[in-house]
């Protein structure tokens, strides 16, 4: 099976700056409402995303930490990205819920790394991809718990079907 259109986009931009910046711009343009915290992508791999956002005026509270929603903007997005690198092909995604514990002010540029065990799902379920936002001393200041809707594309089991018939039937012909 082929890997995700995201994860080969990330692949082949990552290994220069400028292809990272390339792919981060790709995805808030996508999703634009993630491009108001200016994130960076770092680092992707199936099951595994970390991003990081500066600790600028425009994210900051009254209090002059980083503000609550701004964290949870970049959790939604590690775990987004996350979701868009691991899920096959053939099924898709979307955040159904999210839990989020706020531990610290976080007084730094925050870096949030979003995780999840199993990477390969046949059926609907639910899928919770926990998030953690570390400051630049590498104190946790968020906890979130994601929960994302994970089910078969339409007419993705028929097509399966139909490719595994096709299948057969070569595998049938090349034996004659």
């Amino acid at each position: 099976m082929q890997p995700p259109v995201v994860l080969k986009m990330w692949q082949r931009l990552s290994p220069s700056a400028l292809g990272r910046w390339l792919f981060t711009r790709t995805i808030c343009r996508r999703a634009p409402y993630f491009g108001t915290i200016s994130p960076r992508i770092h680092e992707l791999a199936p099951g595994l995303c970390r991003v990081s956002m500066k600790k600028r005026r425009r994210v900051e509270n009254h209090i002059g930490t980083v503000h609550a929603l701004a964290m949870g903007n970049l959790c939604e997005l590690a775990a987004g990205v996350l979701m868009e690198a691991t899920t096959p092909r053939d099924m898709r995604w979307i955040p159904k819920g999210m839990q989020i514990r706020y531990l610290a002010k976080a007084p730094t540029d925050i870096s949030a790394t979003a995780r999840v065990e199993a990477t390969s799902w046949s059926r609907a379920q639910d899928v919770i991809v926990p998030v953690s936002v570390t400051d630049t001393r590498g104190r946790e200041v968020v906890q979130a718990d994601i929960t994302m809707y994970v089910s078969p594309k339409r007419g993705a089991s028929a097509a399966g079907a139909a490719a595994a018939a096709k299948n057969t039937q070569q595998s049938s012909r090349d034996r004659s």
